[in-house]
């Protein structure tokens, strides 16, 4: 056996045993994580590669349209159902196929070559390997299994951050569609109000300036009803949106009332702590600081072998012996030294470690936020519960007995009305605030909440004068 023979066989019985520690697939695709997180959602998750799956998917969100739509069938539903969702979920496969990539070992390569001189023929046959690839390929397979690990705390991130815009989105549609009636009611009153003005002026028994107020009041409450109708078809599409909902899916009911206020808010001791413990997002901006620490390491490592290859040379001409043996070819760092680039992978990993010191004190000014946000309006929708209404209805028995009696007019016994539903409606967006706010306090808990910027107040159309 000649000297070349014997070198490429050793060098493809090397390679043959290096291909038993390449990195593979794993069976889940990294899905098990992503299910985790579903699980503690008590939820389906499902990744949808096959149009069986998709079949089965389309049929259990069937099933739970058929009813009326709950606020946790409503979630299950987005957990299923969501493109945008599946899309995070390839994501994680491609991330997975990066990292399988990292992990393998180069291609050698083959060269030949066919050279005339005159009446010589010269032959040049080279195999070669990059070396430079394959000295780097432990610390990039561990950079990209980093990067595989943070995407899949995204993509479980990304579950939650659905699973909390649904059930907002829920519970503003159902406020919508609740308040729409309430608005009903009060452009019936104020309706039957204009009516009795229009009425009484004709025969002379109300100044022009006492139907003009009425009819003013009938005109505004109108344009809430149109308001009203407004919110609820966008509380709905946006909430259809979530579903991945589409041509006879819109059809979706919902229930007609919002779930009743607890009677306590959670108290909740050592909220960030809890939160510390397990945000997503942090966990994630950790692994990336590792990350790039791993690739200050791989930069300073190969700051003076970017090239380096491994050649197996055979030469054979007509006229000369042939030529065996072996050549390496290296780099020289004439010109570039690499501090460029050692530099920026530095300037890099102070950037991640001062995010991370950000997003922490984020975290922690967050989840603070969430929780008082989450006391303050259990705080309102309690008071409205327990002090406004209770008030409001005894005032109505009043102005009923104060009516027969008929120590008050129509007039009066309307406008008490109209405020007694207003009142009501009042509770009802307190209920709904509560209800969106403990969301993002769920949220706060697991990652970025998306909190509302600006305390929302409820509008409540003027009386007339003189009411």
């Amino acid at each position: 056996m000649s000297d070349f023979s014997r070198v490429v066989r050793a060098g493809l019985c090397a390679v043959v045993v290096l291909l038993g520690g390449c990195a593979s697939f794993t069976p889940d695709g990294g899905f098990t994580a992503v299910e985790q997180a579903g699980q503690q959602l008590d939820k389906q998750v499902t990744w949808v590669k096959t149009p069986e799956q998709r079949s089965q998917v389309d049929e259990r969100v069937s099933e739970l349209l058929a009813q009326p739509l709950s606020v946790e069938a409503a979630v299950q539903v987005a957990l299923l159902n969501n493109r945008g969702l599946q899309a995070s979920f390839d994501a994680l496969g491609i991330s997975e196929a990066e990292r399988v990539q990292a992990g393998r070992i180069p291609n050698p390569g083959f060269s030949f070559g066919r050279l005339e001189k005159g009446s010589e023929v010269e032959y040049e046959r080279g195999l070669h390997i990059n070396l430079a690839r394959l000295i780097a390929m432990p610390l990039t397979s561990g950079m990209e299994a980093k990067r595989f690990e943070q995407m899949q705390r995204q993509t479980s991130l990304a579950l939650f951050e659905l699973a909390t815009q649904t059930r907002k989105a829920w519970y503003r549609a159902v406020a919508a569609q609740e308040s729409l009636g309430f608005m009903q009611q009060v452009v019936d009153s104020a309706e039957a109000g204009a009516e009795l003005a229009r009425r009484l002026a004709a025969v002379g028994n109300y100044s022009l300036l006492q139907q003009a107020q009425e009819q003013s009041f009938y005109a505004d409450a109108g344009l809430n009803l149109i308001r009203a109708e407004q919110a609820r078809v966008q509380t709905r599409e946006q909430l259809t949106r979530l579903l991945g909902l589409w041509g006879e899916q819109l059809d979706f009911r919902l229930p007609e009332r919002l779930p009743q206020l607890p009677a306590t808010a959670e108290p909740l001791p050592d909220v960030e702590r809890l939160a510390m413990s397990q945000r997503l997002d942090i966990q994630a901006v950790r692994l990336d600081a590792e990350r790039l620490a791993s690739n200050l390491g791989l930069s300073k490592t190969t700051r003076f072998i970017n090239v380096l290859e491994l050649g197996l040379v055979n030469n054979r001409s007509n006229q000369e012996p042939t030529q065996r043996g072996y050549e390496i070819s290296v780099e020289l760092p004439l010109f570039d030294w690499s501090g460029a680039k050692v530099a920026k992978a530095e300037a890099q990993y102070r950037q991640m470690l001062n995010r991370a010191a950000e997003t922490a004190i984020n975290a922690r000014s967050q989840v603070r936020e969430a929780y008082l946000g989450y006391q303050a309006s259990h705080d309102i929708a309690r008071h409205y519960r327990d002090e406004v209404l209770p008030l409001r209805a005894r005032i109505a028995e009043e102005n009923v007995l104060q009516y027969n009696g008929m120590f008050i007019s129509t007039f009066e016994l309307l406008a008490d009305a109209r405020k007694q539903i207003l009142a009501v409606d009042g509770y009802l967006q307190a209920q709904r605030d509560f209800w969106i706010a403990n969301a993002d306090l769920q949220m706060a808990m697991q990652g970025a909440p998306s909190l509302p910027s600006t305390v929302a107040t409820t509008a409540v159309a003027d009386e007339p004068a003189g009411h």
